[in-house]
């Protein structure tokens, strides 16, 4: 009864698709007996399982051509990948430091002061002298020759012309015209400069003398004319590199004429001219004292006058 079984469970067909290259239909025995069939089974349903994710050609008389893997088996190439900036944490509030200023359309200034010295920096901004001497005393000046020590404490040597300071006299007549009133002037000739000069009228004073009765003095020497009002108008120093000459401008308002009478060495041509028509003078150059300059466009600015162009 034996020999009868064995031949029929050797007859069993199991294609085998492990096999690719086998042609399809062969019965092939098993080279194990009856025991290898289970593993068999469980290899068939691997491999069915395998083609059911592939695909698989058929061709009429060749082979079972082998299935393409599928492309999800594919490893995709790798991108390059650019760090991602990092983002501040929006729980944690902003420092005011972090915050840009917003632009206005004013700009804040510190508040304008002017510092008062102290006693001991007034006493430091003054030059200690060591040796002085006259070189040259005339009427008018006298040239020094200082030995110092300057405030940064540095040692020089300097040549002064030391000079009793001067006046000059702004006298105008507003009763016509208030913003463009008419200015008293003096042309003559001097001879530092090399050519007649249109100035205002002006004047050394004398040793000790006050700097307002200097001006009265001046004014009515020189032109004649006596003020009912006087008043201070601005201060400088012409050439204060080596000139130490002060000169105290003063405004002349309320004219009375009179008769002039200069000194022996002075011949001075005056006239009254409107203050538009000096700073017409001035644009083009034919007013070149450097006293007159001044004294007439400070005027004219706190007067609102503007100049011609």
């Amino acid at each position: 009864m034996k020999s009868e079984e064995e031949p029929k469970a050797n007859q069993a067909k199991v294609p085998d698709a492990d096999e690719p290259d086998g042609p399809q239909g062969v019965d092939q025995a098993p080279s194990a007996g009856i025991s290898s069939a289970p593993a068999k089974a469980a290899k068939v349903k691997k491999t069915a399982k395998a083609v059911k994710t592939g695909k698989s050609t058929r061709s009429k008389s060749g082979p079972r051509k082998a299935a393409k893997a599928p492309r999800s088996s594919v490893a995709p190439k790798a991108r390059k990948v650019k760090p991602a900036l990092a983002k501040p944490d929006q729980s944690t509030p902003k420092s005011k430091a972090s915050k840009e200023p917003k632009a206005t359309g004013k700009l804040k200034t510190a508040p304008k002061t002017s510092p008062k010295p102290s006693p001991k920096s007034t006493k430091d901004e003054t030059a200690k002298i060591l040796d002085s001497k006259v070189v040259y005393e005339g009427k008018l000046f006298r040239v020094l020759q200082d030995h110092l020590i300057e405030p940064g404490g540095r040692e020089s040597h300097r040549d002064v012309i030391r000079h009793n300071g001067s006046v000059v006299i702004l006298a105008v007549d507003p009763s016509k015209r208030k913003k463009d009133p008419w200015v008293v002037v003096e042309r003559q000739y001097r001879h530092a400069a090399g050519q007649f000069l249109w100035e205002l009228p002006a004047g050394k004073l004398d040793p000790g003398e006050a700097a307002l009765t200097g001006a009265i003095r001046e004014l009515a020497e020189e032109t004649g004319y006596q003020a009912k009002k006087w008043s201070a108008l601005v201060e400088y120093f012409a050439s204060p590199g080596f000139l130490g000459e002060s000169m105290k401008v003063f405004l002349a308002e309320g004219l009375i004429a009179g008769d002039a009478h200069p000194e022996a060495d002075e011949e001075i041509d005056f006239r009254l001219v409107k203050l538009s028509d000096l700073l017409e003078m001035v644009d083009k150059g034919k007013i070149i004292d450097g006293k007159t300059l001044t004294t007439i466009l400070l005027y004219a600015r706190q007067l609102g006058l503007k100049r011609k162009r």
